[in-house]
């Protein structure tokens, strides 16, 4: 388990990137979902009740270490257990105020229960005590995307990955703002570049393929739609990419079988449902 930075190693969780199905529209269509983010979700079983028990101890026997209720906090953290997270990840804080990790942690509990504007806050402190802590450039970005300050956002992805970050979700965040702008060319460099460092993840590819089907490759799009529902076929938004490109090929009873089948997995997705309308036989 890695201690100071269990932001720094995420599990790309959810673009939620779409085509719009009504209109068939190219440039995808975010919900409003948390994008790539829980990342102290990453490993369940290190916030099982055995190991938080574990890591209780080792905050009882080193009750001024920050760095114990930092690791405790994570697991906290791991186990959906937000309120112990926030209330370690604090006291972490109070005994080091230079903790940069801890304040990058807490802002993403805090963004994951909605408190965005003390998220951003966390991730402020966190990047005045070190400016080169990649992690909350893109902790930071994502936030100001869900909030449609795309430049501010685009700024701080950039920032990261000229810091040389490894990691996939700053790439594919760019590449969701560039993808918005219709620059599509640069989204699936960037989308690439994602897979490249995480290829096990099915958002980047689902993202690619959107913007793959914008200019007009439905060759590769259809791949990238295959791949992402094959990582992962329990999203709503990867059957209708997926129905939207056999709709556009004129098979009308495939497409429809994919938009059920998005709608099955989420009834009140609109652009399911208006598939299936205008597929039904």
């Amino acid at each position: 388990m890695t201690v100071h930075n269990p932001d720094a190693r995420p599990k790309l969780s959810k673009p939620v990137l779409a085509l719009c199905a009504a209109t068939l529209a190219l440039a995808g269509c975010q919900t409003a979902g948390e994008p790539m983010v829980n990342a102290i979700a990453l490993d369940a079983s290190q916030g099982l009740d055995q190991n938080i028990a574990s890591l209780s101890q080792a905050v009882n026997a080193n009750p001024r270490d920050p760095e114990a209720y930092n690791v405790r906090g994570t697991a906290y953290g791991r186990s959906g257990q937000n309120e112990a997270a926030i209330q370690d990840f604090t006291t972490a804080i109070s005994l080091d105020p230079n903790f940069h990790q801890a304040y990058a942690n807490r802002a993403l509990i805090y963004r994951q229960t909605g408190e965005r504007l003390k998220a951003v806050e966390d991730y402020n402190r966190a990047l005045q005590i070190d400016p080169n802590y990649t992690s909350a450039y893109i902790g930071r970005g994502n936030i100001y995307r869900l909030a449609g300050r795309n430049r501010e956002a685009l700024a701080d992805f950039q920032r990261a990955i000229d810091l040389n970050t490894t990691d996939p979700r700053a790439y594919h965040n760019r590449g969701l703002l560039y993808q918005i702008d219709g620059q599509h060319k640069q989204a699936i460099e960037d989308f690439s570049k994602a897979i490249s460092l995480q290829a096990t993840a099915a958002e980047p590819y689902s993202g690619r393929g959107v913007s793959y089907l914008a200019l007009g490759d439905t060759e590769n799009a259809a791949t990238d739609f295959q791949v992402a529902l094959k990582l992962d076929n329990n999203k709503a938004e990867y059957w209708v990419n997926q129905a939207v490109l056999l709709e556009r090929q004129g098979d009308r009873q495939k497409a429809y079988r994919s938009y059920a089948k998005a709608a099955q997995l989420d009834p009140n997705y609109a652009p399911a449902k208006e598939g299936m309308s205008r597929t039904r036989a």
